[in-house]
């Protein structure tokens, strides 16, 4: 594709709230046209419509027969990730899926095969890997500033988000699978090893839900390498920005703290009543999104794949598991 060819792409659901900051950055991009957009609840999205004249179709097979189309983009509930991939790539589309790539490893698998088969990208929505203070500490790490990796202590806890989040029948999960597979990406990027075994505990703590809300999520990896993940919604209505990722890496030589939302001001005020972040920083979905239309124009190799996504939202799996057992897991016996 030539690079001052425009990358057309289509959006399928606005289910997920990150749906709209990638159409955000989508729109700002000169090289990308949104050609379409497909959402089972129009209203949602209606605003969208009417600012930018984009055409609605009320059917995604509809917006998937565009031929001008390129590439889609997919924020629906979890349960439809799969489905709507694979038809994605039966049309010959590239796909940016948002993560979890899935809610089954069965699943998973079959979406990274759709794709192969039909000769189509499917990257999985990792946006925290292009965060500032995690491509520097990722650069540290290469460096070998605190010499070789012993452990990692993660978190990723937020508010807990209401809405098909909590009904396990469009999530696939809770706390546990929403906000284990960001830092668990995070942490087999910085270590270049696969998860072998997994240990986890959960809870319904903060909410009364019928998922757990609250988890720690052991891991071994095949280097050796110990991690532990606090994976929670235990941030209270009142916390003043969505949540935190954070790293802490434990080297040989030395420990990178990583703080990865630490571009922000503490503002406050008596107006808001109570405190909050200003974020000044970096716009990671940006990033992320340049990086997917890049592969597009250079007809290159995505940088975060499915069968990365598939590998982190493969531990989550395996964290269920290891409650429902009372046990450690082998990574094997859940991807099969």
């Amino acid at each position: 594709m030539s690079e001052s060819v425009k990358v057309r792409i289509g959006m399928i659901s606005f289910a997920h709230s990150h749906g709209r900051s990638y159409f955000r950055e989508l729109v700002s991009m000169p090289d990308v046209e949104i050609v379409g957009i497909s959402d089972e609840n129009k209203e949602r999205i209606q605003p969208l419509l009417d600012s930018h004249g984009i055409a609605y179709f009320e059917d995604y097979h509809d917006l998937l027969r565009l031929e001008e189309m390129d590439a889609v983009v997919i924020c629906s509930e979890n349960v439809h990730h799969a489905r709507l991939t694979i038809d994605a790539a039966q049309a010959g589309k590239h796909v940016i899926c948002e993560k979890p790539l899935g809610t089954t490893v069965q699943d998973m698998k079959a979406m990274i095969l759709a794709c192969e088969e039909n000769g189509v990208r499917l990257m999985t929505a990792f946006p925290c890997r292009y965060l500032p203070a995690v491509v520097e500490a990722k650069e540290a790490v290469d460096r070998g500033d605190i010499g070789e990796i012993i452990a990692i202590k993660g978190t990723n806890r937020g508010s807990m988000p209401g809405s098909w989040f909590v009904d396990p029948a469009l999530s696939g999960g809770g706390a546990v699978l929403d906000h284990t597979v960001h830092v668990m990406d995070l942490m087999r990027w910085f270590l270049g090893s696969e998860p072998a075994q997994v240990y986890a505990e959960m809870g319904t703590l903060f909410h009364d839900l019928p998922v757990e809300d609250s988890g720690m999520v052991h891991v071994t990896f095949a280097s050796g390498v110990i991690a532990v993940l606090d994976t929670s919604w235990s941030r209270s209505k009142s916390f003043p920005f969505w949540g935190d990722v954070t790293m802490e890496i434990i080297g040989t030589n030395g420990v990178i703290s990583v703080d990865a939302f630490g571009q922000k001001n503490e503002v406050y005020s008596n107006d808001a009543g109570k405190a909050q972040w200003s974020h000044w920083g970096d716009r990671m979905d940006a990033y992320m999104l340049k990086d997917f239309v890049r592969t597009m124009k250079e007809n290159g190799k995505v940088p975060i794949s499915g069968e990365d996504g598939m590998h982190s939202a493969a531990v989550a799996l395996a964290a269920y598991e290891s409650f429902k057992r009372k046990a450690s897991v082998d990574m094997s016996e859940v991807l099969g």
